[in-house]
């Protein structure tokens, strides 16, 4: 009765290659745009022209006359229909529950446009391009408004109010933190040192748009290109006006997200809305234009931050001031953001005893903010690092002991403002890091480039951010009568290779061939709820899901052995795939048992988190600068991350190294702007946004050095956002040390780093 062990599992750490790549290359992909529906209208929306105006007649006469067109739709026929407008995720301030003030954003203009891309109206129409003809008959008339697009003209007196449901455009006005304290410290320490950075607007940017394909037969069903299927069809349904099992969302194959799909849109449910209307199939893609003015944006944070410290350079106190700019919605989780990714780890690594903060979030005529890799996490280790690199220039300390004479020495750490991080050797990742960027030769690396006409400056900076995004997660595990076992999720994958991960966990776990194993997930059909992909949650959420479901099969497998094996079941033991009798060779494969107790092995697993995982590290920049021309060049780029346990090192390396390339992104090339008076955007395509290239890249110097977490399981920390964090940071620092220019309204372009120099020369 012996059986053979299971034999080509995959364990955790092993590096097999991506699954759903052979897909991919061969052009088997099922993205959006590749979906194919009978007798499907398509739709176009007319967006608004204006950052702000009033809408004081529409007339859609002419329009509806166009040739092919099938029916236009506005706020008045939203409103006919009983479609309530989109809400927040988060509408109270997390640590106090303090409402915020906000007005919820209407599917369509209603009385008034706020900003620019706003959608007035849904046209559909046999073809796209009788849709855009349609568009372009409608008449509009605006009385247009004055704009604002900066947070700090916001509050001004006399700043244009965008909606008197939130006086002086003010959502949110809070302190918190030991700011008595923080204040008598900041009056008598050795050193006070305050600088004021711009971590400025960013598009994400995902390589395929946003985009919806709405079907109507009694029950909705949208396929789409989204991050968080369960929540955003929950948000849908809402604003439809009908309960959630009502609504279906699926999505295939998901070209990136970066945060822009993370949230819910005006658009997910319209389009449903219009194929109910219609009685047609309806879709519409998102053209890269609309991405730039429809897409959720990211950052656009402002702060003055003050450091106190003592005469040998310990850190006493940490005060910021800052203000966010959500745009002209508090759209999504945005204000949660400010309230509790933002404030979680300020200090980050640092033994920082005392923190006062004062945040506020104010809307403006652009875009509304949503989320991208490491929000308001990114925005901390920003103002922490930079204000480290200015205390160890103006008060006279080396800049690398001034950090390791304050690095948390002893985890778990709970911080000044009562946050547990669980794990992490903050000064080991850093030592590796100084030691791998061979920093002991810098100096002569500094004088051939200096003998070359450059300037090279290098820069430092630790990152750390909470991951785990929506607290429950779920799981559904079924063998299936062909041999086959179904790995059903609730998380999404948007490209980090979900289809390799996995089923390598469950492989490792039960010892199942890891062929057998196949990932089902990006439907809500398929499984009763899901926290989808934000914060680097997956492996995480998924992952502990997988693992204590394991553990159930495992005890069900036990009784069914026992009886199998005519024996004890405190005598039976499990390894490898196979039960097994103590002191026996009688064996019974997990395998063998589920095909004889077909569905006896089933195990459907929820679970809530208590804490998050702490990815953490240190990255190391290494830059030249043209002083005649201002231009920078990123030459080095060390990295050493702390994940935890690495399930699998080949992909972790990947998504390490995209948020390494978005994080050198927004450093020197990308940056959302409005024109101040008018509102409008004038970086609305990649003519006037610059991303990264391969040659805008060094090769990566990337290590890992993982300190097991002690929050799940399986001992993993989110993989996806570390570079997208300490990048932004770690430049400015190397171009500082570099040319000393400390200050940049934005990305570090040639044209402002010379008008920089020029500033501080002259």
């Amino acid at each position: 009765m012996a059986e053979s062990a299971v034999s080509d599992r995959a364990v955790i750490g092993d590096t097999p290659r991506r699954r759903e790549d052979t897909r991919f290359v061969t052009g088997h992909g099922q993205y959006l745009d590749d979906l194919r529906f009978d007798g499907v209208a398509h739709a176009v929306f007319l967006r608004s022209p204006h950052a702000h105006a009033r809408i004081a007649a529409i007339d859609t006469a002419e329009a509806l006359n166009t040739q092919g067109v099938i029916a236009i739709l506005t706020a008045k026929e939203a409103a006919a229909d009983g479609l309530r407008p989109l809400r927040p995720t988060v509408e109270a301030n997390v640590q106090t529950d303090e409402p915020f003030r906000f007005l919820p954003q209407p599917v369509l203009a209603e009385g008034t446009v706020r900003y620019a891309g706003e959608p007035i109206a849904l046209i559909v129409a046999e073809t796209r391009n009788q849709a855009l003809d349609a568009a372009e008959r409608i008449v509009i008339d605006f009385d247009t408004l004055p704009a604002i697009t900066r947070a700090e003209d916001a509050t001004k007196p006399g700043a244009p109010i965008l909606t008197e449901a939130v006086p002086d455009n003010l959502c949110l006005d809070w302190q918190w933190g030991q700011t008595a304290e923080v204040s008598d410290i900041l009056k008598t320490a050795a050193h006070v040192v305050t600088i004021a950075l711009n971590n400025h607007r960013i598009v994400t940017n995902p390589m395929e748009p946003r985009g919806a394909v709405g079907v109507y037969d009694g029950r909705y069903t949208l396929h789409l290109s989204s991050q968080n299927l369960h929540g955003n069809r929950d948000i849908a349904a809402g604003v439809l006006g009908v309960d959630p099992p009502a609504v279906r969302f699926i999505a295939p194959d998901v070209g990136g997200g970066f945060g822009a799909k993370n949230f819910a849109y005006a658009e997910h449910a319209l389009i449903l809305w219009a194929a109910r209307r219609t009685a047609r199939p309806v879709k519409w893609i998102a053209t890269r234009s609309e991405t730039f003015v429809s897409d959720h944006q990211a950052r656009d944070h402002l702060a003055t931050a003050t450091l106190a410290l003592d005469e040998g350079g310990k850190f006493l106190a940490l005060h910021v001031d800052s203000v966010a700019n959500l745009g002209a919605y508090m759209a999504g989780g945005s204000g949660g953001v400010q309230t509790n990714q933002y404030p979680h780890l300020q200090g980050t690594v640092y033994d920082v005893p005392a923190i006062a903060l004062h945040v506020r979030a104010v809307l403006t005529n652009t875009t509304p903010i949503g989320v991208t890799r490491g929000p308001g996490f990114g925005e901390a280790v920003n103002i922490m690092e930079r204000l480290i690199d200015a205390a160890a220039s103006q008060c006279g300390f080396d800049r690398i002991d001034l950090r390791r004479r304050n690095f948390v020495t002893r985890t778990p750490m709970t911080n000044a403002l009562n946050f547990v991080v669980d794990s992490g050797e903050f000064q080991r990742h850093f030592d590796t890091a100084i030691a791998n960027a061979d920093l002991a030769n810098f100096s002569d690396r500094r004088r051939r480039s200096e003998a070359n006409g450059q300037r090279r400056g290098i820069g430092l900076a630790c990152h750390i951010k909470g991951t785990g995004g929506l607290p429950t997660e779920n799981v559904d595990i079924r063998f299936e009568a062909d041999g086959s076992v179904s790995l059903i999720t609730g998380t999404q994958t948007i490209g980090q290779g979900h289809e390799t991960t996995m089923p390598q966990i469950l492989s490792d776990r039960l010892g199942l061939p890891n062929a057998l194993i196949a990932l089902k997930q990006g439907d809500t059909d398929l499984i009763a709820m899901g926290g989808g992909h934000g914060s680097s949650r997956a492996t995480y959420m998924g992952g502990t899901a997988i693992w204590r479901a394991s553990e159930i099969i495992v005890e069900k497998g036990k009784a069914l052995a026992a009886r199998s094996l005519e024996a004890a079941e405190a005598d039976i033991v499990f390894q490898d795939g196979m039960f097994r009798v103590t002191g026996t060779d009688r064996t019974i494969a997990l395998l063998r048992l589920a095909r004889e107790n077909p569905g006896a092995l089933d195990t459907y697993h929820r679970w809530t988190r208590d804490a998050m995982t702490f990815p953490n590290g240190t990255h190391i920049a290494e830059v030249e600068v043209d002083p005649e021309t201002g231009a920078v060049s990123l030459e080095r780029l060390t990295a050493v991350d702390d994940y935890g346990i690495i399930v699998n090192p080949m992909i972790a390396a990947g998504q390490a190294h995209g948020a390494i390339a978005q994080g050198a992104g927004q450093a020197l090339l990308e940056h959302a702007v409005y024109d101040p008076q008018s509102g409008q955007p004038i970086s609305g395509s990649f003519m006037d946004y610059a991303m990264p290239r391969a040659s805008d890249l060094p090769s990566f110097d990337l290590a890992f050095s993982g300190t097991r977490c002690i929050t799940n399981p399986v001992g993993v920390k989110g993989c996806g956002e570390a570079g997208a964090i300490a990048l932004f940071p770690a430049i400015a620092n190397a171009i500082a040390d570099a040319v000393g220019v400390t200050a940049l309204d934005g990305p570090a372009s040639a044209f402002r780093v010379w008008q920089a120099m020029g500033r501080r020369t002259g």
